[in-house]
């Protein structure tokens, strides 16, 4: 029985290696099967978005050729994916197009017979109301036809019968975008859930369409309030607002709309702030130090983001409070977001023993999340080291590229002070990414090691030696070894195939279910199985 197909003695992850490749840097490395790249690459990808290594239509034309071949194998393995993808990784744009694609691929057969609809496939792609919308236009864009197939249709039908509220058209419907929520009305002719909906329906397609009248019924208040608020001269309507704030909400303003109206000081920032998401708080924090928004309202805001429902509903990716924590240059916000980030790594388990966890800071990873971010792949790294360090655990956290650095952590410091600390180092030790000899020289007897990289891996020693040693071999076999994959390229570092050797994705700390199931020997299914 060959290598690859012989049994896997102790715990498994269903991420699985299949045969050996060169690393983009020359290192040994390793190919996965189709369902193991794609959940590896969906969990990181932000599409349209090009990596180091590979550029944007690159990445997309791979991530396409990928749910094309799992869609073909197993139809009902994409269609389970999808939700989880969108719902607990909280990936957007990477849901919709898998699952546009997975619609498509079903066209050309499959080697099972699917038991999971289009219908609710595509539907469950979506849980924000701009996403219709989305949906529809990138399945105009691939396919370039003028109607929709009938499950897709249905699916994306479904979604905005579900999302689609008066709140959602002030918000999303702009008039500026190609893609209207009309639009999508038109084409997935969606059932409506009671008859406000319908009259909404008219409303969308009246505004869409710049007919004479645009109907506004008594059954829409949300829109009626908003109607009557800018029908006042626009001159008053600011101070309108500001003398009864709760007219703002009554009118589903968002903060942009006000900002329209006039300067954005501290008495537009203390009205509407009571009703602005969290992730817009978080994006406006030096906004409202640099308007001198009164301590107290400043209190309402670090309320929310210390609440951990209201953290988990605005499904925000750890490192957003990252990012937020560099952009406000107030020390009022800080505790409030550490209680953030703290609710937003919820799972991050507390592993017994000790952990080394080494953080890749070569080139490579110093390439931003996405073009809108400033947020690095090895910011990611750094966040979720210290993260771990935070649960009490025994971590030692290692930065890594041509050498290494030791990085103190202070047992119950501040994660965010203590992430930006580390990353002050990032450049310490060269450019390179010389995994083996970084665990070599680091590793002492610890419980499991967990890398955070691309896993693009050089040849050890050095650049132009051969593939030389695998990573999977660089400590004691029995030890297990998790490799945090940023950017989901196709060439693995570590070999799945054998005992303690796993590799998991993702921006969100849903990946460390899997650490916290395999740490403790229990073979894992696909987190959707679990």
């Amino acid at each position: 029985m060959g290598k690859f197909t012989s049994a896997r003695a102790g715990p498994g992850s269903p991420v699985t290696t299949t045969g050996t490749t060169d690393t983009f840097e020359g290192g040994a490395g390793f190919t996965r099967d189709a369902k193991s790249d794609l959940f590896l690459f969906a969990a990181v990808n932000i599409v349209g978005e090009g990596a180091f290594y590979e550029g944007a239509g690159e990445r997309d034309r791979r991530f396409r050729d990928l749910v094309h071949a799992a869609t073909k194998q197993d139809p009902d393995w994409v269609a389970a994916f999808v939700p989880y993808l969108r719902g607990q990784m909280n990936m957007r744009s990477a849901a919709i197009v898998m699952a546009a694609e997975s619609a498509l691929a079903r066209r050309g057969g499959t080697d099972r017979e699917p038991t999971v609809p289009v219908r609710k496939m595509v539907a469950s792609a979506m849980l924000r109301a701009d996403e219709p919308a989305e949906f529809t236009a990138y399945w105009k864009q691939r396919t370039g036809k003028a109607t929709l197939p009938g499950g897709v249709q249905r699916g994306i039908g479904d979604a905005a019968a579900r999302l689609f509220t008066e709140r959602a058209a002030l918000k999303y419907d702009g008039a500026n975008a190609q893609w209207r929520m009309a639009d999508v009305v038109t084409l997935a002719k969606p059932t409506p859930a009671a008859p406000w909906q319908a009259d909404l329906f008219d409303y969308l397609a009246d505004r869409r369409w710049k007919r004479d009248t645009v109907r506004v019924t008594e059954r829409l208040p949300v829109l009626t309030a908003h109607r009557a608020a800018t029908a006042r001269p626009r001159a008053e309507r600011r101070a309108w607002f500001l003398a009864d704030p709760d007219r703002l909400r009554a009118a589903g303003m968002t903060w942009e709309e006000l900002s329209s109206l006039g300067p954005m000081d501290a008495a537009a920032w203390t009205a509407i702030i009571p009703h602005m998401g969290l992730m817009a708080l978080c994006r406006n924090l030096r906004n409202f130090d640099e308007a001198g928004v009164p301590d107290e309202v400043a209190a309402q805001v670090t309320a929310r983001l210390s609440d951990p429902e209201q953290v988990r509903r605005s499904r925000q990716f750890p490192y957003r409070f990252l990012s937020a924590y560099r952009a406000a240059p107030s020390l009022r916000w800080g505790h409030a977001l550490e209680q953030a980030l703290s609710a937003s790594t919820a799972n991050i388990p507390a592993l017994p023993g000790r952990t080394l966890v080494l953080v890749d800071t070569s080139a490579s990873m110093l390439y931003r999340v996405s073009a809108k971010s400033q947020v690095r792949h090895v910011d990611i790294g750094a966040l979720f080291g210290t993260a771990l360090a935070a649960r009490g655990c025994d971590v030692d956290l290692v930065g890594f590229a041509d050498g290494v650095f030791r990085h103190p952590l202070t047992r119950g410091g501040s994660v965010l002070r203590q992430a930006e600390e580390f990353c002050k180092r990032i450049g310490e030790v060269g450019h390179g990414t010389e995994t083996v000899a970084a665990l070599r020289r680091t590793y002492d007897g610890h419980d499991r090691v967990v890398i955070v990289s691309d896993m693009q891996a050089f040849a050890y020693p050095g650049r132009g030696l051969g593939r030389g040693t695998s990573v999977s071999d660089a400590i004691p076999a029995g030890v297990p070894m998790f490799g945090v994959n940023t950017t989901g390229y196709g060439k693995a570092s570590i070999d799945t195939a054998r005992p303690h050797r796993y590799e998991i994705g993702g921006f969100s700390d849903a990946l460390f279910r899997m650490i916290s199931l395999l740490s403790r020997n229990r073979t894992t299914d696909w987190p959707w199985e679990n």
